[in-house]
């Protein structure tokens, strides 16, 4: 057994910035941050357009960004959450570029402002299209500047330890005492015992089998969180971005950020039709969700796999100057943005919903908080404004340091027992899993996408409780294996969207249900 003081569960922005905070402000305690794959390799990575905050008051101000995020949220937002995670934006923004991170800048040195869909002016600070990669490799340098942080690679959380694993603890309220660690290099189960518990796991893309996430996104943490049984909300709010590159086959797809359409690229259909003018004002500046809608729905009229984003008619050089990362990847598919259209298709992006977290980051269990995606705060409502999650990220892993040092989590002197595997096996049918995951992706894709009925969504029930009871069988009589256990927590994610969008009586922003 390992005994830590702040246990962090992945290291994305929201886990890098807060155990940054801790170990600076506490140099004598120990931090140990838990990542299923490399340091760098989380959804923060692969965020294209930036951070969304107000700097130029001359034109911008706080209440329009908090108008924009409730517009957006559709009437589903915590207009509190939202006042203080707009407001808090700038100092946040401020402390990340102290750290080291770089933003561009415009001809007179001011940072280069971007606008993206839902936004009412140009408020999104950005690194080209790379925003993400750059953030993740600030803080990651940050990271490995303090000596009382230790970053254990390729370890999978199973499951939080919480009374239900302590016989002899007797309390009406849940706690957190730590979590069972796979380390997938040795096949050897670790127990760690922490003071205080964060889950700042990421999303939930691979549910779905056409996603923009990297393929670590399996929504561990909010299955682990579900298992635990703390509060889960609005996971029927599967954000899906509008472009993601067309592919004909399954798995991670490259994302075209919202900040093309910002710079003035429109949306076609295969007669070449600007199909946006006729659904909303702002035409491809509208948000997320109806843009995502338009398109599905264009789709399902024609029969067509994919839409097409047109840049032809943008200056060339400024959009290599912007956009260099999907420049090229366009050229490596022989698509020249100057001359060719880009085939674009809406993909799962983004959980709106999740753990749900006070301002302070905590959840409905003692000593386990959670911040970024894997978490529902009240700031998103029904979908995300673009450039929103990086500045949540930001803003509630400072909001979690800050508790923590009014009240700093004391050490627990318990007893944990370790993992028990007794009268398992290597599992020998691989096949059954990968079998059961595209199942499982394929239900959800199908049955519940951007548009849901009734009807369908209960046939997935169904059908997901076949794979469960399957899965569920082998995971009992198996040894600790990553895929399975991935799997796994797909399937409690696929639970959660499916059950809470039957629940669901009304169309609000990302859900709409026929």
């Amino acid at each position: 057994m390992i005994s830590t003081n702040f246990l962090v569960i992945g290291s994305g922005v929201a886990g890098l910035t807060y155990a940054v905070k801790i170990a600076e402000k506490f140099p004598n305690k120990n931090i140990i941050i838990v990542t299923k794959g490399d340091e760098s390799e989380t959804n923060t990575k692969y965020a294209q357009g930036g951070v969304a905050v107000v700097l130029d008051d001359k034109k911008d101000s706080f209440n329009k960004h908090i108008k924009d995020t409730l517009i957006a949220g559709d009437g589903l937002c915590d207009e509190s959450v939202v006042e203080m995670v707009v407001v808090e934006g700038p100092k946040r923004l401020k402390e990340l570029m102290l750290w080291g991170a770089n933003f561009d800048s415009d001809s007179k040195g001011n940072l280069d402002l971007g606008k993206e869909g839902g936004h009412s002016e140009y408020r999104v600070v950005h690194h080209k299209d790379i925003t993400g990669f750059e953030v993740e490799r600030a803080l990651l340098e940050r990271i490995h500047q303090l000596s009382n942080i230790t970053m254990l690679h390729h370890h999978f959380a199973i499951d939080l330890i919480t009374n239900h694993h302590l016989k002899e603890l007797k309390s009406d309220s849940l706690q957190c005492f730590g979590a069972y660690v796979f380390e997938q290099k040795t096949g050897k189960i670790i127990t760690i015992k922490a003071d205080s518990t964060v889950l700042a796991s990421g999303g939930i893309g691979h549910v779905y089998g056409h996603t923009t996430n990297p393929i670590i996104a399996t929504g561990d943490g909010i299955a682990m969180a579900y298992r635990a049984k703390a509060t889960i909300k609005d996971m029927e709010f599967v954000q899906f971005h509008p472009t993601a590159m067309y592919r004909a086959e399954e798995g991670p797809s490259f994302l075209i950020s919202e900040a093309v359409r910002g710079f003035g690229a429109y949306l076609r259909n295969k007669k070449g039709i600007r199909f946006m003018l006729n659904v909303d004002e702002r035409a491809e500046l509208a948000s997320r969700d109806i843009v995502s809608q338009s398109i599905d729905n264009e789709l399902k009229k024609s029969g067509d796999t994919h839409v097409f984003l047109d840049c032809t008619h943008l200056d060339i050089d400024a959009f290599k100057k912007h956009f260099p990362n999907i420049y090229e990847k366009c050229l490596s598919l022989h698509i020249d943005v100057s001359k060719d259209w880009i085939p674009v298709v809406p993909a799962s992006h983004y959980l709106c919903g999740g753990i749900v977290v006070d301002k302070e980051g905590k959840t409905s269990i003692h000593n386990l908080f959670a911040c970024g995606e894997c978490t529902r705060t009240g700031l998103h409502g029904a979908n995300r404004l673009a450039s929103n999650s990086l500045l949540e990220a930001l803003v509630y892993a400072h909001n979690i340091f800050k508790s923590q040092c009014e009240n700093l989590p004391k050490q627990l002197e318990l007893e944990i027992p370790e993992w028990n595997d007794k009268g398992t096996s290597i599992p020998k049918e691989h096949v059954l899993i990968q079998h059961n995951l595209m199942q499982l992706q394929a239900l959800m894709q199908n049955y519940v996408g951007i548009v849901r009925g009734d009807n369908r969504l209960t046939k997935a029930v169904l059908h997901l409780g076949l794979i469960y009871n399957e899965i569920e069988k082998l995971y009992i009589d198996s040894k600790i294996d990553t895929t399975l256990c991935e799997l796994r927590n797909m399937i409690n994610v696929a639970h959660l969207i499916i059950n809470q969008s039957l629940e669901r009586t009304e169309n609000k922003g990302g859900f709409l249900k026929v």
